[in-house]
């Protein structure tokens, strides 16, 4: 199993509500593939560094799990399509 990190950017014009349901689709996604969530970092609210979609500010959050290989690659797959997302980022993490 490898370390990964999805680093997802939901657009600031949506409820609290619809943004958490957001958030849970993609923990969703990633244990439907295969994938095993070990923490979710909630930033908040945060300025962009450049106008996304004419919007200057954004959610941030940062989910780290475990998972095969293929993993990252169903995720976004999954995660482009969803209107609410602004960005999104899978990295794998170093091993130590």
């Amino acid at each position: 199993m490898n370390k990964y990190e999805l680093a997802v950017v939901v657009s600031a014009k949506i409820e609290d509500d619809e943004r958490a349901a957001t958030i849970e689709k993609v923990k969703e996604i990633i244990t439907k593939h295969g994938g095993t969530i070990t923490n979710v970092d909630e930033w908040g609210k945060k300025r962009v560094a450049y106008d996304v979609q004419k919007m200057r500010e954004a959610f941030y959050y940062f989910i780290q799990f475990d998972g095969q290989s293929t993993v990252p690659a169903e995720i976004e797959s999954r995660v482009r399509l969803m209107e609410n997302v602004v960005r999104y980022l899978v990295v794998k993490q170093d091993e130590k």
